[in-house]
């Protein structure tokens, strides 16, 4: 299988497939090290750690475009890919579409906010309408060359129309022929347990460390039905965790040692960006 077809199999078992997300290719290649079987192209963590700036919008098509192709030649397993709002009306959700699926994204997740969007966590959500978001994700359906190629609608209208909206929505985005549904930030547990049992397409929850949505572990969410469990930013609060660490032992200290716990040995980090397979080439051709 390739991986779209892998992508499309885990999620439809529904057993709470965990996906972290990557917000360059070395955080990529870190989570497929440690065994993890899909990853998420993060537009937060591109934004946060490319841009120093919030996930309120200023990620363009061009910049994730560009890290899914630097992630798709970094690791083998299938992507999914953040396009936001699709950067535009339904006409640019199928340029993003393309434009993405030719990156190299094995799945691209669309949302129904009113542009500039911001964090599903955030407050001061606004949302399109029903009838343009749907248009939207028949659009993006249209689009895809790949028949493959899967498609996950999102909505944020539960902070904005409550819950049943919300699920209202996405039966209607299954109905436009998407592959995957995405309630964001529920703030019930009560919530989070329905949903599966709400629609017949596989659903994606997002875990946000410090978020709206209570904390499930993977196996709950995977005995109540949920197809992915996304911990979208857990790599990069992570790495910005360590980087303070290490910084600040550097800082009070005047030094940090590779014995001190605080940073991956060298030799690790050689491994991790293929330094080995490079010097193998390097001796093939010299």
């Amino acid at each position: 299988m390739n991986t779209k077809q892998q992508l499309k199999q885990l999620v439809e078992a529904r057993n709470g497939l965990i996906v972290p997300g990557a917000f360059n290719a070395l955080s990529a290649k870190v989570s497929a090290d440690l065994g993890f079987k899909a990853i998420y192209v993060t537009g937060a963590g591109v934004t946060n750690m490319w841009f120093g700036m919030p996930d309120q919008g200023f990620m363009g098509l061009h910049e994730i475009a560009d890290h899914t192709a630097r992630i798709r030649d970094a690791v083998d397993v299938p992507l999914i890919v953040d396009a936001d709002t699709g950067f535009g009306n339904a006409l640019n959700v199928a340029h993003t579409v393309r434009t993405l699926e030719r990156a190299g994204a094995d799945c691209i997740q669309l949302e129904d906010q009113v542009a500039p969007k911001r964090c599903g966590h955030f407050s001061g959500k606004e949302v399109i309408s029903t009838e343009e978001a749907v248009s939207k994700i028949k659009a993006a359906v249209d689009a895809r060359r790949d028949p493959d190629f899967l498609i996950m609608a999102r909505t944020d209208a539960a902070a904005t129309h409550g819950f049943e909206a919300a699920v209202e929505r996405a039966q209607k985005f299954a109905e436009a022929g998407a592959d995957i549904l995405f309630v964001e930030a529920v703030t019930k547990a009560e919530e989070v347990r329905a949903l599966p049992q709400r629609t017949s397409k596989p659903q994606l929850v997002n875990m946000v460390i410090g978020g709206k949505t209570p904390i499930f572990n993977a196996d709950q969410l995977g005995e109540l039905g949920f197809g992915i469990v996304l911990y979208a930013n857990a790599a990069l609060q992570g790495a910005v965790a360590g980087m303070q660490k290490a910084l600040t032992v550097l800082r009070d200290e005047k030094e940090v040692r590779e014995s001190s716990g605080l940073v991956t040995p060298f030799a690790e980090r050689q491994r991790l960006v293929g330094k080995p397979e490079w010097d193998a080439l390097e001796k093939r051709y010299t």
